[in-house]
């Protein structure tokens, strides 16, 4: 539909084609439309789901956007080594915020995925500024998405241009609101599979969708697949050796203006740098920025570009402190504790069995939660104000006085952990084997 209307555009004057899309916008016709999609949309998948059977090899796309979001590893694994699964990594291009963004991002997770092995293709050549035909080029039987935004990439590799094609996704992160946007996006009703964090998450799916949550299928989280298997992780991603250091994560989110206003950042960049100094030779602290916040800093008209890159550097010249910007599993494991006020780490930290602290920037943020958020930020050290937040540093981290630890555990136990005791990619390999060849 996307292409359709470009090229309809090179034939239509301006001000007639921007009169259209008026009318096109402001009446029914886009809600007829995306209801139309949704409703034919299990139709399609059945029709694929029938072609794909006849197949003896199942092609498989993977469309990575950013390196941070990707919670595939194991899936990707576990199909490389599959007789029938032929899968295919892509790197879409995220295009919400300007070109010089987009290929910084390109670069930095096709680069990443190259170091680790993986074969990966670009959607977008640098030089020639032409976007990869997917669909032409390796016809893929089934994709995997990494975000349901539309908008974040090229409509090329948006949803709406795979309806004839069985489409899956595993949530970016383990979600812990309510939001609409966590759920019932045309995305979320559109795909043919989403495959759920918890039974909580499935029924709040139920709730929201337009669908009623028909396409969720409850498997786990991948994200927390490696947590869970790696059993000697690499320590050398800390920056310093020094063993007595206690290793401190500090993770704010991008939500600074909109929202809820959930990021502490503008309240606590610079005490984070004063608690490095003060604690040198007690701590260390990897600064992980949610990937948007560098951004959103560089267009701030307070912070800017110069003040951003000068601030992100001081982490990098620290003795005691280093800046990440990429997968974290390591990070995690080889850490002592968690700082943070993001959502997507609540539950996701929780399997290292360490102690977490959520910064609450102001009590809005705490009526925000789904079931499954009250229940995650209730095993978690919480944070008001500074002195709080040193009260964490001193006691739970430095003093290893960690009285939440048993709760927390037996939280993970009940509610993070599959019955089955297998990883949640390969429950959906358990899946997909099941729906396509038996």
């Amino acid at each position: 539909m996307s292409e359709l209307k470009l090229r309809i555009k090179k034939f239509v004057p301006e001000k007639i084609w921007i009169s259209l899309i008026k009318v096109y916008n402001f009446t029914n016709l886009r809600t007829a439309y995306e209801s139309y999609l949704i409703k034919k949309a299990p139709k399609n998948h059945q029709k694929a789901l029938e072609i794909v059977r006849k197949k003896e090899k199942v092609k498989v796309a993977f469309f990575l956007t950013h390196e941070s979001v990707w919670k595939y590893d194991l899936l990707f694994d576990l199909m490389l080594v599959h007789p029938r699964f032929e899968p295919q990594i892509f790197v879409c291009p995220v295009v919400n915020f300007g070109n010089e963004n987009m290929l910084f991002e390109m670069d930095k997770a096709y680069n990443a995925f190259k170091n680790k092995g993986y074969d990966v293709i670009k959607t977008y050549n640098n030089e020639t500024g032409v976007y990869l035909d997917v669909k032409r080029t390796f016809s893929p039987d089934i994709v995997f998405y990494t975000n349901p935004y539309e908008g974040l990439v090229d409509y090329r590799y948006y949803i709406k241009e795979f309806s004839n094609i069985l489409t899956c996704y595993v949530p970016y992160a383990i979600m812990t609101t309510n939001y609409d946007a966590f759920y019932n996006l045309n995305f979320h009703n559109l795909v043919w599979r989403i495959f759920s964090e918890t039974p909580i998450h499935k029924n709040i799916a139920f709730q929201k969708q337009k669908n009623k949550g028909k396409n969720n299928v409850v498997t786990g989280y991948p994200g927390f697949d490696q947590l869970l298997t790696i059993k000697r992780p690499n320590s050398n991603v800390w920056k310093n050796n020094n063993k007595t250091l206690k290793r401190v994560i500090w993770a704010p989110h991008h939500s600074m203006n909109e929202l809820n206003k959930v990021s502490n950042f503008l309240e606590y960049c610079d005490v984070f740098l004063e608690l490095a100094i003060v604690y040198n030779n007690q701590l260390q602290i990897a600064f992980k920025p949610h990937p948007l916040l560098r951004i959103k800093l560089e267009n701030d008209p307070d912070w800017g570009k110069k003040k951003t890159d000068a601030y992100y550097h001081k982490w990098m010249d620290l003795e005691n402190g280093q800046f990440e910007n990429s997968e974290y599993t390591d990070l995690f494991l080889t850490s002592d504790a968690l700082i943070h006020d993001c959502g997507s780490f609540m539950a996701e930290y929780l399997i290292t069995e360490k102690p977490s602290l959520f910064m609450v920037r102001n009590e809005s943020v705490m009526k925000e939660w789904s079931e499954f958020g009250e229940k995650t930020v209730a095993v978690h050290y919480q944070s008001r104000n500074k002195k709080e937040l040193i009260d964490f540093i001193e006691n739970v981290v430095l003093n290893e006085n960690d009285w939440m630890k048993e709760t927390r555990n037996k939280f993970v136990e009940n509610n993070l952990i599959q019955n089955n005791n297998l990883t949640a990619s390969q429950n959906i390999m358990n899946y997909l084997e099941t729906q396509i060849f038996e």
